[in-house]
């Protein structure tokens, strides 16, 4: 790891902007990359300094940068991270992460709590995967069948997976996150999709010790059910609070943007 962290700010492009002196990380999930943030950022820069960065799968990072084998699992994403942030000289963030950055966020405060002061998790899931007693929102073949569409025609499964995840009238967002979406490499966006839609990370949430947790969910989320957040809610390790938004759609950053900002002004109790 310790080789890594040198040329870890380049590597994931990462971008310090804004006012204030406490410092917002936002991290974004599988298929998009720091822009989706877009209509948060100007507000949010008011009071913060924001970190911004691409994850190593998205064609801005250092091409060098993904192996499959080294992001098999969240692991390799927690460590960027911890190297990030240690490179920057920051702690006690505000670390805001949507869908799998939001696991990646709770590994890596498992590792190093005192880099986070407050966990901010949108439309996370620790496991996608249905099994007895749980409902992950997939079945085995539900994700087979995706996998092989992947393989089989990329653009063909995101031209139909965009609007899906979006789940919101919305046709600017459905091209945003497609157009994203067509940005990776094909075998790489299948390579991760195994890794996200695989996971199984719910032995790590009693661990987490911060001073603040808030998960905020979508009430209809096509790829996290809401029974989720009622049960990382239940199984975190810190006190947490859940923020329900009574709109659908996986990208409530896009779609519901002014929602999702009054909910982070109220969570943060910003003026």
């Amino acid at each position: 790891m310790g080789t890594v962290c040198g040329g870890i700010v380049d590597a994931l492009n990462a971008n310090l902007s804004g006012n204030g002196t406490q410092t917002l990380v936002l991290a974004h999930g599988f298929g998009t990359d720091q822009t989706v943030w877009h209509y948060l950022i100007p507000f949010l820069a008011c009071y913060f300094k924001i970190l911004l960065f691409d994850l190593p799968f998205t064609p801005n990072a250092s091409s060098s940068l993904y192996n499959p084998n080294k992001y098999s699992t969240f692991d390799a994403y927690a460590d960027d991270l911890v190297c990030l942030l240690d490179q920057l000289n920051l702690n006690k963030t505000i670390y805001v992460g949507h869908s799998m950055s939001a696991m990646i966020g709770i590994l890596a405060a498992t590792k190093r709590p005192q880099l986070f002061h407050h966990l901010i998790l949108l439309g996370a899931s620790p496991r996608y995967l249905n099994e007895e007693g749980y409902e992950g929102g997939f079945t085995g073949s539900e994700l087979h069948t995706i996998f092989e569409s992947m393989q089989k025609n990329f653009s063909g499964w995101a031209h139909g997976f965009a609007p899906y995840a979006i789940s919101a009238n919305d046709p600017s967002a459905v091209a945003e996150f497609e157009d994203s979406l067509l940005r990776m490499k094909p075998e790489v966006a299948l390579s991760v999709a195994k890794t996200v839609f695989l996971s199984d990370l719910r032995w790590v949430l009693p661990r987490v010790r911060v001073p603040h947790c808030t998960i905020i969910q979508t009430r209809k989320d096509p790829i996290v059910p809401v029974n989720v957040s009622f049960y990382m809610n239940k199984k975190l390790g810190t006190p947490s609070k859940l923020k329900i938004l009574e709109v659908p759609g996986h990208f409530p950053q896009l779609t519901a943007s002014t929602l999702l900002l009054q909910v982070l002004k109220d969570t943060l109790s910003l003026k």
